[in-house]
C-alpha cells in the first residue's frame, strides 16, 4: 500500500489520507488543473458522506472557481446520481469528493467528463500533467466562477430507472428489504427507491453520517455481523452499499452473503430477458455473466479492468448492459457509471417476475470457484512473467489488452500489475475451488522464479 504520507496520483483522480497524503491545497489545485480545462463552463460538484467532504468540498470549489467555472453544488450524493446530474443539467463534466470503499480516514476527488463517464485515461493523463506542472490558466478579477444550487436531480435519477422496470409488478409482491447504506451517500436515494417500489424496509445506516458501522467495502468478509438481520428481520433480501454508493452487495433471505460477482450476473439476467444484446464485463470478472450471454445467443465482450475501459467497450458495441464483478452495474439508458440502483431495481424485478427467492435464482447461475491472490513482483520482471506463463500454458487463449489473461476450457487464469504496489494480481476462476487454488500455486510458482 501507498505510504500514509502519499498522495496517489492517477489518470482518474487522486486520494490520499486526510491531513496526510491528501490536503486542502493539493485539492484545490487538483481542482484547478480540471477547472482550467472547462473554463466558463458549468460543472457539478457533489460528494459521499465521509466527515472530511465538507473541508474539501471548500478546497474543490476554490479551484473550480478560481478557473472561471460555473458550479452546480448537488451536495452529499451518490457518485452515480452526480453522473445522471451532469447529462441531465447539460454540464461540462462534474468531480465527485470520494475514496469510494476506501477506509474512512482516506478521501479522494474523481472526475467525469460531458457524457456523465469517468474520463478516459488519455483525458485523465492530461489533467494530471496540468496538476503536476502547475501550468494552467486561471481567471482573472473579473472572471472567477459563480457557485449555484440546481433542482434535486436524484428524483430525476430514480425516475429514469422507473422506466426500465415493471414498477407495479414489484409493488405487487411488497417485498421486505434491508437496505444497509453504512452511512454512506446512497442511503436516502435507496430507501426513496425501495419505497417507490413498494418494498417494506429495514432501515441500516441510511443516514450519511460518514461514521461506517463496518468496513466499507461490502464483501461478505466485512457484512458477517450484518447479514444475520436479513432472516432475524423476516426480509426476502438484504442490499448493501459502498459509501459513494456505485457498488451493491447482496444477502439472501436465509442470511447468506452473495460473492459480489453475482450482482452483475443476475442483473445481466434480467436485462437480457427485457432485451437481447451485447454485454460487457472486464477481464477479471466472472464468465456467469458470459455464460447468460451465450445462453441468449448474444456477444460477450471483455474490457480491461477498470470503468472507463468497460463504458468505451459498451459503447463501441452497441452494449445494452455492462459492468465489472464489484457489484458494478452499468445501464447507458441511465448513464455510465455503475449504479447499485438500478441493480436493486433489476434484482428485485426478476424476483417479481419469476417469482423466485434470491437464494433460488443465484443457484441457477453457472457455478464457478474464483481466486484472488497477489504476489510481490518488480513492474521491470512483468513481461518475463508472462512468457513464462504462456509457456506453462500453452494451448490457452492468450490476451494482453490488459496485463496477461490465459483461457482453457473450463478455467481462466488473469494477471495483471498493480498501480500502486510492486505487486501482481492474479485471479483465477475455475469449476472447482481446488482446481482455482491449484491454478493460482502455479501462478505463483511461475511469476516468483522469474523475479
Amino acid at each position: 500500500m501507498a505510504a500514509a504520507s502519499e498522495l496517489i496520483v492517477s489518470v482518474s483522480g487522486i486520494r490520499g489520507i486526510v491531513g496526510e497524503g491528501l490536503t486542502a491545497e493539493a485539492a484545490t489545485r487538483f481542482a484547478a488543473a480540471y477547472g482550467s480545462t472547462r473554463p466558463g463552463q458549468r460543472v457539478v460538484l457533489s460528494r459521499d458522506s465521509r466527515p472530511s467532504g465538507e473541508m474539501l468540498r471548500h478546497a474543490v470549489l476554490a479551484g473550480l472557481l478560481s478557473t472561471g467555472c460555473r458550479v452546480d453544488d448537488i451536495g452529499i450524493a451518490p457518485t452515480p446520481t452526480c453522473g445522471f446530474a451532469i447529462r441531465y443539467l447539460e454540464a461540462a463534466g462534474g468531480m465527485q469528493i470520494t475514496a469510494s470503499h476506501n477506509p474512512a480516514p482516506w478521501n479522494g476527488l474523481k472526475m467525469f467528463g460531458p457524457d456523465g463517464a469517468v474520463l478516459s485515461a488519455e483525458e485523465g493523463a492530461a489533467i494530471r500533467e496540468r496538476y503536476e506542472t502547475g501550468v494552467f490558466p486561471r481567471a482573472h478579477w473579473d472572471g472567477p466562477g459563480t457557485l449555484g444550487v440546481p433542482p434535486p436531480v436524484g428524483t430525476e435519477h430514480l425516475a429514469a430507472i422507473h422506466d426500465t422496470v415493471q414498477v407495479a409488478a414489484v409493488a405487487q409482491k411488497r417485498f421486505r428489504v434491508l437496505l444497509d447504506a453504512n452511512a454512506g451517500a446512497g442511503g436516502p436515494l435507496g430507501l426513496q427507491l425501495l419505497t417507490e417500489l413498494g418494498c417494506d424496509v429495514v432501515a441500516m445506516g441510511c443516514e450519511p453520517t460518514g461514521r461506517f458501522a463496518h468496513e466499507p467495502e461490502p464483501i461478505p468478509a466485512h457484512l458477517r455481523e450484518v447479514a444475520p438481520w436479513v432472516p432475524r428481520h423476516g426480509c426476502t433480501i438484504g442490499f448493501v452499499l459502498d459509501p459513494d454508493a456505485d457498488r451493491l452487495a447482496l444477502i439472501d433471505e436465509n442470511g447468506q452473503c452473495i460473492s459480489e460477482e453475482y450482482t452483475l450476473a443476475l442483473a445481466v439476467r434480467f436485462r437480457l430477458r427485457q432485451q437481447p444484446g451485447p454485454v460487457v464485463i472486464n477481464m477479471s470478472t466472472s464468465r456467469m455473466s458470459e455464460d447468460l450471454a451465450r445462453a441468449w445467443d448474444v456477444p460477450c465482450y471483455r474490457a480491461a479492468v477498470g470503468e472507463a475501459n468497460v463504458v468505451s467497450q459498451m459503447r463501441s458495441t452497441g452494449a445494452v448492459l455492462g459492468g465489472e464483478g464489484n457489484g458494478g452495474v452499468i445501464d447507458p439508458r441511465i448513464g455510465w457509471v455503475r449504479d447499485p440502483f438500478v441493480g436493486m431495481a433489476f434484482i428485485l424485478s426478476l424476483m417479481a417476475e419469476e417469482q423466485k427467492p434470491l437464494s433460488q435464482l443465484v443457484a441457477e447461475l453457472p457455478r464457478y470457484a474464483m481466486l484472488k491472490t497477489k504476489f510481490t513482483l518488480p513492474r521491470q520482471r512483468l513481461n518475463a512473467a508472462f512468457t513464462a506463463l504462456e509457456a506453462r500454458w500453452p494451448s490457452a487463449r492468450i490476451n494482453r489488452d490488459d496485463g496477461l489473461r490465459l483461457d482453457g476450457n473450463d478455467w481462466w487464469l488473469h494477471v495483471r500489475s498493480s498501480n500502486t504496489e510492486p505487486m501482481v494480481r492474479v485471479i483465477a476462476e475455475a469449476a472447482t475451488t481446488a482446481q482455482a487454488e491449484e491454478l493460482c500455486r502455479e501462478a505463483e510458482a511461475v511469476i516468483t522464479a522469474t523475479a
